[in-house]
């Protein structure tokens, strides 16, 4: 946290160099074409594409931080991208600005099944829609507008309110979306399973090493509409000081109910499947690791920006040389051919 607001006057003059000098050689569809495999691998060919042509500037803020760097959550975070939409952009309208938010939460509850204290903590936002210019070049093929509409529905429902988890599943937004993220999964499952026969190789593969898979089984695009769990700030605020106090007994030698369970959501095991999806939200998320593209994003891509825009163009010299190595090559193997093909001499004896 007290590290925050000593880097941001750094960052804020790198920002400016970025856009005052940087942005006419594509600096950030550089550094996107060169990340860490944690961001490449949800990046698919048709991503690649546009975010190699339209995108002209990321912005990353720990928002909640105070100027002090004694108060406010870091782990909170903002993005703003901003994406061309002259008349030579075939993708984006609207301001081409794009901002998504992530929250971290805190939740605490108990199991039905065993009894037990259940703790879950980990980032919540909400869908974001991107204005595309027509329905035919959405990269999520109408998957984020879906999530977009549910949201809005709730919002509609509940009044400002949050709503039941008998109100969401009522919604014939959410029958919807969760009929189409069915067939993504579906859809995903079965390019898996060609994929591992040998089919397939080689169809719309990019410069990025991964191919044409992603772990989400959808467009990049599709983090804009990540949600995860359904937990508000005054639930979050409720469950760390219960947390608190658990933990102040504990230190005291006081006797505390329940063994606790702590989930997160990389947590996979049996342990953490007893209780199903309260919400609903689980069947309802259209890229379920956004949370771990946001920590890519954030502590990896963005803070090591120039980084890799210098890589971008090491990985191009690297690319050049191997071509200049195979045309030696071939042309030795073309002098030893001539060699072994013309007549040789005869020795007098």
């Amino acid at each position: 946290r007290t590290s925050v607001p000593r880097l941001r006057p750094l960052f804020a003059r790198r920002s400016t160099l970025i856009t005052s000098k940087l942005t006419q050689t594509d600096f950030w569809p550089r550094v996107f074409a060169s990340a860490p495999p944690e961001v490449d691998n949800y990046i698919l060919p048709s991503d690649a594409q546009i975010i190699g042509r339209c995108l002209k500037n990321l912005t990353v803020e720990r928002f909640s931080v105070n100027d002090a760097g004694d108060a406010g959550e870091p782990r909170n975070v903002r993005f703003t991208f901003e994406f061309d939409t002259s008349p030579d952009n075939e993708w984006f309208g609207g301001d081409g600005k794009i901002v998504k938010e992530f929250y971290w939460r805190k939740s605490i509850g108990v199991s039905e099944k065993s009894g037990r204290r259940r703790v879950w903590e980990g980032l919540v936002s909400l869908p974001v829609r991107i204005p595309w210019r027509s329905a035919e070049v959405d990269p999520t093929k109408g998957l984020l507008d879906a999530a977009c509409d549910l949201a809005e529905a709730e919002r509609k429902v509940g009044g400002g309110k949050k709503v039941t988890a008998e109100q969401r599943l009522e919604l014939p937004e959410y029958e919807k979306l969760v009929t189409e993220v069915a067939k993504v999964e579906a859809e995903a499952h079965l390019h898996a399973e060609c994929g591992s026969d040998g089919e397939g190789e080689g169809e719309g593969d990019h410069d990025h090493e991964h191919g044409g898979g992603s772990p989400a089984g959808m467009s990049f695009f599709a983090w804009f509409g990540y949600r995860g769990r359904d937990i508000s700030a005054e639930e979050s605020e409720e469950a760390v000081k219960a947390d608190e106090e658990y933990w102040g007994k504990i230190s005291r030698g006081e006797k505390v109910e329940g063994e606790e369970v702590i989930e997160r959501d990389d947590d996979d095991g049996d342990d953490y499947d007893e209780d199903d999806d309260e919400d609903g939200l689980m069947d309802a998320e259209i890229f379920p690791d956004g949370d771990d593209l946001a920590f890519a994003l954030s502590d990896d891509l963005w803070e090591n920006a120039l980084k890799y825009y210098v890589q971008s163009f090491e990985e191009a010299d690297d690319f050049d040389s191997d071509i200049d190595f195979d045309l030696e090559d071939g042309m030795e193997d073309n002098d030893d051919e001539e060699e072994t093909d013309r007549p040789r001499k005869k020795v007098k004896t």
